[in-house]
């Protein structure tokens, strides 16, 4: 079994609360020996981080003193040539061992954020591919990320409250269509609707419909999953869609 989490996070007022805040949540994860922990987009008081190295030393402790692989969201970082939106992954050896770019910036994003260019494998205590919160619209993105050998997907999201009833279809709709889980977290306070979800697939009678956890407020849950269990059911389906031309 591997557990998968993630935390919901509120408003805080400045970065260095916020991370306070989160790493207590991050601590009770890891004493329920969570393995992976996925926080939402864009939750810091000012978005933006300046060492990927630096910014998280509290977080790549916890991760260490855990065992727990975790993705602390998503965040503009610019460099001399760009700007991009992306989303760190700390493994459990607390280290940065890599990182994936917005692939599709949102609307007024698009003014300044450089788009990335490929969807990434992670593996540390599963195959894992992260999905930056706008890029859960495009299916071509799940759909790479699971034929790359993806067996959960994680989506660090900033949705505001008009948008929460499209994007949880989204998000069930790429849990159903590739056959895998998806843990997708998001920030909860005036302006975005919170609604974090842990969407896992049921089958009964060769009819696969989701199961949705989800929370309110400033939380985090983990469940556990038999990612082995999902393995057929996806390999049917990719193979009933190479029939079609």
């Amino acid at each position: 079994m591997t557990k998968l989490g993630l935390i919901q996070i509120t408003s805080c007022k400045t970065n260095e609360e916020g991370i306070s805040r989160i790493s207590k949540l991050l601590k009770k994860l890891g004493q329920k020996e969570t393995d992976i922990v996925c926080m939402p987009e864009q939750w810091l008081k000012n978005n933006e981080i300046s060492s990927l190295e630096n910014d998280f030393l509290d977080f790549k402790k916890i991760a260490k003193d855990y065992s727990m692989t975790i993705i602390p969201g998503a965040f503009y970082k610019t460099s001399k040539k760009k700007t991009s939106i992306i989303s760190p992954i700390i493994g459990p050896d607390g280290e940065i061992i890599g990182k994936q770019e917005k692939i599709h910036p949102f609307d007024y994003e698009r003014e300044n954020v450089t788009p990335g260019k490929e969807a990434k494998i992670f593996n540390t205590a599963c195959k894992f591919g992260v999905i930056i919160c706008y890029d859960m619209v495009f299916p071509n993105v799940a759909n790479t990320l699971v034929k790359k050998g993806a067996q959960v997907l994680f989506s660090p999201s900033r949705i505001v409250r008009r948008g929460i009833k499209p994007w949880k279809m989204y998000v069930q709709v790429r849990a159903l269509e590739n056959r895998i889980p998806i843990i997708a977290a998001n920030v909860e306070n005036r302006r975005f609707g919170g609604n974090s979800m842990i969407v896992d697939l049921t089958e009964k009678n060769k009819v696969v419909t989701t199961k949705i956890h989800k929370i309110q407020g400033e939380v985090g849950i983990a469940r556990d999953f038999n990612l082995e269990k999902y393995e057929n059911t996806r390999k049917s389906r990719f193979s009933d869609a190479k029939k079609f031309q």
